[in-house]
């Protein structure tokens, strides 16, 4: 079982507590995307010379993405979602509402300093992944890009520290703390209350994509443990990397993997990021 970021039971999200609205939590919306072009003005010069030495002259990702290992496109930043409004420019989505029943209306994005999409199951990742054009990380190609060129346990090297990665924990159990603002009973929170969108916005909870600046490797992919759990291709349900509140019950970090959902699940733990092949170059 993992921990209580994944507690069992996917119940339906009670909105009952304040939600940061849609327009002030994610990326402003676009008229219209390329997978290849999407994001390119947000790759600074860090990243540029991060990935430099691991460029290839036979294949290329977009600007947003990182090749990892001259095989796979992988996005940098864990993803967020924009809505997808026929006849009008895509809207940004809060990452703090789930999509439940509408889950074709959203594609994914990949972008710094913003919060990720959290309360996303692993279909719903692969729809909004499709919609862009891209697709979940498969396990090999997912720890690949956590590891790595060096294949270290952690993103930044072999021995964990502290406070490189958003894994520190807090005093209080983010879930405890929204269930007694909430007054649900303590039989309660950890079913009714697992996606309730008050949780990551609370105090020392989920951060924006790449905020912890170190937590990344020479491939210039961010938050790949800690932050938010990240769905992986798998139609029987993993996810990959731990939470903020958790890096080490079920592995190691990058060796971190949790099986104890199916794919339908989510809760406020629970986010993205995507990958893709990469563009042939002629």
């Amino acid at each position: 079982m993992g921990s209580a970021g994944c507690a069992a039971g996917g119940a339906r999200p009670i909105m009952g507590s304040a939600v940061v609205s849609p327009a002030s939590a994610a990326a402003s919306p676009r008229e219209s995307f390329s997978p290849r072009v999407e994001g390119a003005a947000f790759l600074d010069a860090k990243d540029a010379d991060l990935s430099a030495s691991l460029m290839s002259a036979d294949v290329r990702c977009p600007a947003e993405m990182a090749l990892v290992d001259g095989r796979v496109c992988v996005d940098r930043w864990e993803g967020s979602l924009v809505e997808r409004i026929p006849g009008r420019v895509d809207r940004a989505w809060s990452p703090f509402l789930p999509v439940d029943g509408r889950e074709t209306s959203f594609r994914a994005v990949s972008r710094p300093g913003v919060i990720p999409q959290a309360y996303i199951s692993g279909h719903q990742a692969a729809l909004a992944c499709s919609g862009s054009g891209k697709r979940l990380c498969s396990a090999s190609e997912w720890e690949q890009a956590c590891r790595g060129p060096k294949n270290t346990q952690f993103p930044y090297g072999q021995e964990r520290r502290a406070k490189v990665c958003n894994d520190d924990l807090r005093a209080r159990h983010p879930v405890a703390e929204a269930a007694a603002m909430l007054g649900l009973s303590r039989d309660a929170m950890w079913k009714e209350g697992m996606n309730q969108s008050i949780i990551n916005q609370l105090a020392d909870t989920l951060m924006p994509t790449g905020q912890r600046s170190e937590c990344t490797n020479a491939y210039g992919v961010y938050d790949m443990v800690g932050n938010l759990h990240e769905w992986i291709d798998d139609a029987d349900g993993t996810f990959r990397g731990g939470y903020y509140m958790d890096t080490t019950k079920n592995g190691d970090g990058c060796s971190y993997q949790t099986t104890a959902h199916d794919f339908t699940y989510h809760d406020y733990s629970t986010g993205f990021r995507c990958c893709m092949d990469p563009e042939r170059v002629e």
